[in-house]
């Protein structure tokens, strides 16, 4: 076996992680103390809330002082129109309770299974599809991963697993490594994406451990970040995209396409841009997933359609994210068509 070089980051990426979670923004009024903003500017705020705030301080940092639209803060403030009940709007958009087939694993497409790590974020957008799932009932980490690994031993078809949540990242190192000693046992799964906005919401968390333990998995890995405006991807953040980008993984972004965030061929150009200065890829660009409290952020297939169409001339087609959403049942992404 070729011995692998070890990894060494630059200092900045030495904080810890876990501090800076525990010390993130919960209460609306500390983040409009932070802002300097006046409740008076934002009457529609909602300041308590089932789906309630939680906000790394470095996110904060990104958004510009004062301003109550900025497309950071829309994506985490919490608004009393998400209680409002939207027509085709529910509690589980995209089927995720019907594609239970274990305990925290869900299968909707051939070869590919996902596997609910924790229900824990480093970040509650508004906009989350998630944001009503029974995470508490559906944990894949009951009885220390065993029965889901049990699971998979018997569903050979299955070559990709999918680490998704909340957020695998939330989980410590040591944790993960758990998971991957067991499934590397596996030897029909061949590829590990992992779905994270960690990269993005706190870089800190892409620190040495985690960088050394995924040059060591026995797969193929894809990471797939989460931006949707280029003001989320500052010079750590690119510095943390970049790190991941000198391993052997493939590293891409989705977005969601956001009415007043990012709904907007300059920004979404940007972020495409900004993306591939960091070393990753533009992969999806998402229609909104029609959950329960998320109404005020959908857009019609028609202005996405047109949004993109924009995009394709201004983009080389590999800085242009595919259009998709997704349908409850349906065998795959669905792309809107041009």
């Amino acid at each position: 076996m070729i011995a692998r070089t070890p990894i060494v980051l630059q200092p900045r990426f030495i904080e810890d992680w876990q501090q800076l979670l525990a010390t993130g923004v919960s209460d609306v009024e500390q983040l409009l103390q932070m802002l300097e903003l006046r409740p008076e500017q934002l009457p529609e705020l909602r300041y308590h809330s089932q789906f309630p705030l939680r906000v790394p301080i470095g996110f904060v940092k990104r958004m510009r002082r004062g301003d109550p639209a900025d497309p950071l803060l829309r994506q985490i403030l919490p608004l009393a129109m998400e209680s409002s009940q939207a027509p085709d709007f529910n509690l589980d958009p995209v089927g995720d309770l019907d594609a239970v087939t274990e305990t925290g694993l869900l299968q909707k497409y051939h070869g590919r299974a996902l596997l609910i790590t924790t229900g824990a974020c480093a970040v509650h957008c508004r906009y989350c599809f998630r944001r009503h799932f029974p995470y508490q009932k559906q944990h894949a980490r009951q009885h220390n991963w065993h029965d889901v690994i049990s699971h998979l031993q018997s569903e050979p078809n299955i070559n990709e697993l999918i680490l998704s949540g909340g957020d695998p990242l939330m989980l410590t190192t040591g944790h993960l490594t758990e998971l991957t000693n067991q499934l590397a046992g596996l030897k029909h799964i061949k590829r590990l994406r992992i779905h994270t906005r960690l990269p993005i919401v706190l870089p800190e968390r892409i620190n040495t451990q985690l960088l050394q333990w995924l040059s060591n998995l026995p797969f193929n890995i894809v990471i797939v970040v989460h931006a949707n405006h280029p003001a989320e991807i500052d010079d750590k953040v690119s510095a943390s995209l970049q790190a991941l980008g000198r391993l052997p993984v493939t590293v891409l972004n989705q977005s969601v396409l956001l009415r007043d965030i990012n709904d907007n061929c300059e920004i979404l150009a940007q972020l495409s841009e900004r993306l591939f200065a960091a070393g990753t890829l533009p992969y999806y660009l998402h229609l909104l997933d029609k959950v329960q409290g998320a109404a005020h952020f959908d857009i019609p297939a028609t202005r996405a359609k047109h949004l993109h169409d924009k995009l394709r001339q201004r983009l080389p087609g590999y800085l242009l994210p595919q259009l998709v959403y997704e349908m409850a049942g349906a065998s795959s992404k669905i792309p809107v068509n041009d």
